[in-house]
């Protein structure tokens, strides 16, 4: 018999369930308990006379990775929650909606349940992180039950990807949720990514060309670089959520585009938290308007994201500095006039402490002379994709840099300043990740419209249909998890660790997203001449840069049990 009654003559036709909404809002509830349970038994196996100890994080990292995972789950659900609900209210929750909610709660349930992809060879069970199968039992409760058995079904997979078929007009799969100024706005990036983007991304691609002048200009003109920059600063101050719809939209057109803003929405949050006045005044205008193109300075050889080891130096040369060290991917650097550059200003030092943060004037560079400023060399570093901007490495030998460019006025501080930028960060690359996934969609579904085999579409087999399903259902999780880091951004609110999820999450679903649109081409994937092979070699830095998703657990772990 059906658990909580479900009738599944009934299901198999129409496979909504009844009572929804009851039944995930239950559902959440039993989720948060596993995961206050997770939390208290880790906390107990990594405290030390009374405090949390990194050493006995590190010696228990799976779990302590593992509970990240976990919550990053159980606020994705919350977030998935809260939109339908606010659908429903709006009376906008509709077929599409539904089975999108569904699908996501009875997959994302049994993952929780019997096993999680931290990554495609690491399955966290709940065992894992010290749970008991008493502390398992928080999650068999009829809703739960009713879930993982009817939730995310093949019936309920096909439906949606048929109602995608007669819907494929619409931006989205789904309403997101925003409202209709932030809709007005990916609809008009969405047209450009269309008409400007897409037609030419696989060429820059397979050519390893820079992202032409002219559409940078372009996008300048429509507002992208000064998106949050307030109005007296030349900026339309507007909000982290419009930054995550127009990031999204343009990744979708190409990753390389949507990252073009990345660099000035850093610059700009490291000048705007911990600028002087006048640095504001000097900066702000400028990267609004794209007449100034940044490049942030931060990684070297054999650091990673070990930031507080930087050995790159800044010595004092009168009211000046000079710099002299070694940096490496380090993204736009040849064409950008000034660099975000990370220094050690104290010698004695040996951590983030002595770390000083630089707004560094260079000559921009071209194809014959990339880097024409004296002091500065540098190379270009071949790679798989993200390629419209170029990744460098970079050397400095007594580069100059005025002392009014320290950012701030004070050395010591840039450890601090940059930490205060990677909500803003992680929050963008999240909406890069969703568009990327987004990318991979699109193209797998026309796809699998268009070829035939064994006398019909590809998209009516099953299988190739189901994984586009799980394409649009994790798509909307993200969204839902990454527009929340948004508004609590834009409400003022801490949100480094919603942040950090959305970024850990979107990462995985863009991989799996690119992936398994690969496998829907078969061999024509592994041809140069698809873009979804493209989309798959840009899907993977996702999980890297921004921070590694194994460092962003880390973090996330570390703030749960803190």
């Amino acid at each position: 018999m059906p658990a909580d009654g479900q009738d599944l003559s009934r299901a198999t036709a129409t496979p909504i369930l009844t009572d929804l909404l009851g039944l995930t809002g239950q559902a959440t509830g039993a989720v948060d308990t596993l995961i206050s349970r997770a939390t208290d038994t880790l906390r107990a196996m990594v405290t030390v006379a009374g405090r949390v100890s990194n050493a006995k994080i590190e010696e228990h990292q799976v779990a302590a990775h593992g509970l990240a995972w976990l919550a990053t789950y159980g606020e994705a659900l919350r977030q998935m929650q809260g939109w339908a609900e606010r659908l429903q209210a709006e009376g906008k929750f509709g077929e599409v909606e539904q089975l999108l909610h569904q699908i996501a709660f009875g997959e994302y349930l049994w993952q929780l349940y019997g096993g999680l992809p931290m990554s495609q060879g690491e399955i966290l069970r709940p065992q894992d992180v010290g749970l008991s199968q008493d502390d398992q039992r928080a999650l068999m409760i009829p809703a739960v039950m009713t879930l993982t058995q009817h939730g995310n079904t093949q019936a309920a997979r096909t439906r949606l990807v048929d109602l995608m078929q007669e819907r494929s007009a619409e931006i989205t799969v789904g309403a997101t949720g925003l409202d209709d100024e932030l809709e007005m706005i990916r609809e008009q990036f969405r047209r450009f990514s269309v008409d400007k983007v897409e037609p030419h991304a696989h060429g820059w691609h397979l050519n390893d060309e820079l992202i032409p002048m002219e559409i940078i200009t372009e996008m300048a003109e429509m507002g992208v670089f000064g998106l949050t920059i307030p109005e007296e600063y030349g900026g339309f101050g507007l909000s982290k959520a419009s930054m995550c719809v127009v990031s999204e939209e343009l990744s979708r057109g190409y990753i390389g585009v949507g990252s073009l803003g990345t660099r000035s929405e850093i610059a700009a949050e490291l000048i705007l938290c911990g600028g002087t006045d006048a640095q504001k005044e000097k900066w702000l205008p400028g990267l609004a308007s794209a007449e100034i193109l940044p490049t942030a300075v931060f990684t070297e050889p054999n650091t990673g994201s070990d930031l507080g080891a930087l050995r790159t130096r800044a010595v004092k040369d009168g009211d000046d500095w000079k710099v002299t060290g070694n940096k490496t991917w380090i993204t736009h650097a040849a064409r950008t006039n000034v660099m975000t550059l990370l220094a050690r200003t104290d010698p004695d030092t040996t951590d983030y402490k002595g770390l000083s943060m630089f707004l560094a004037e260079k000559t921009p560079g071209t194809d014959d002379a990339p880097f024409p400023t004296p002091g500065m060399t540098g190379g270009e570093i071949e790679v798989l994709g993200y390629r419209g901007m170029k990744e460098y490495e970079l050397a400095f030998d007594g580069f100059a840099v005025s002392g009014e460019n320290l950012l701030g006025g004070e050395t010591g501080k840039g450890f601090k300043q940059l930490m205060e930028t990677f909500e803003s960060a992680r929050i963008q690359t999240a909406a890069r990740a969703i568009g990327v996934a987004q990318s991979a969609l699109d193209v797998s579904m026309k796809y699998a419209q268009d070829r035939k085999q064994f006398g019909k579409s590809l998209i009516e087999f099953p299988r190739v249909s189901g994984k586009l399903a799980m394409m649009a259902v994790e798509i909307m999780i993200a969204r839902q998890l990454t527009y929340f880091s948004a508004h609590q951004k834009d409400e003022g609110k801490r949100c480094d660790l919603e942040a950090g999820m959305a970024k850990l999450l979107g990462a995985r679903i863009a991989w799996a997203c690119a992936d398994n649109g690969l496998q829907v081409h078969g061999g024509n994937g592994f041809a140069l001449e698809y873009s979804i092979s493209r989309i798959l070699c840009d899907a993977r830095i996702l999980n890297i840069f921004e921070g590694a998703a194994e460092i962003q657990a880390q973090v996330i772990a570390r703030r749960l049990l803190g």
